[in-house]
């Protein structure tokens, strides 16, 4: 069962919005984390520490990278990158795909990336903000734009398994 359209494309785009909005707040209302903040809640805004062990706070990072920073110095061959992965999501949606079940986590991974893109057009780097701590473990630093992808992809890993697990059963 696929979803409608039109609760797919808002979807989209409030996902775009939330993220441009919560960019532009941090890029101009915080500091960029540095090693002069080495303490919670980072040079950030908290919101809460010591949740059984977590810690939460929304801080300015820089990240020229794709996820983790990995690939920092190649900026202009990610963002080519991006763009072909997003022309070919575009593609296989329009004209290939036949699983309409598809289309919304396909469309959260879209949003994402083309987020992400837009961050390069307009600061020259991603802004990253979400800045979890895990039992002392500080997890990557994340937007929303990353918050989409991972879902999407998760989403279709689990419709995947799902799918598999329905044709052992029909073949048994």
């Amino acid at each position: 069962m696929g979803f409608p359209l039109a609760l797919t494309l808002c979807t989209s785009f409030f996902i775009l919005l939330a993220d441009a909005l919560s960019k532009y707040w941090v890029h101009t209302s915080l500091p960029i984390m540095s090693y002069q903040f080495p303490t919670y809640p980072y040079g950030g805004i908290a919101i809460f520490k010591d949740f059984y062990g977590i810690e939460f706070s929304i801080t300015h990072l820089i990240n020229y990278g794709a996820a983790w920073g990995v690939f920092g110095g190649y900026q202009d061959i990610l963002l080519v990158l991006r763009i072909c992965l997003i022309l070919a999501l575009i593609v296989f949606l329009l004209f290939f795909n036949r699983h309409k079940e598809v289309v919304l986590p396909f469309c959260l991974v879209l949003a994402g990336a083309i987020g992400n893109v837009i961050d390069y057009f307009i600061y020259g780097h991603v802004v990253d903000m979400l800045h979890f701590v895990l039992w002392g473990y500080h997890f990557p630093v994340f937007n929303v734009a990353d918050s989409a992808v991972c879902i999407g992809i998760s989403w279709l890993i689990l419709l995947s398994a799902w799918q598999d697990l329905r044709l052992k059963k029909v073949s048994e």
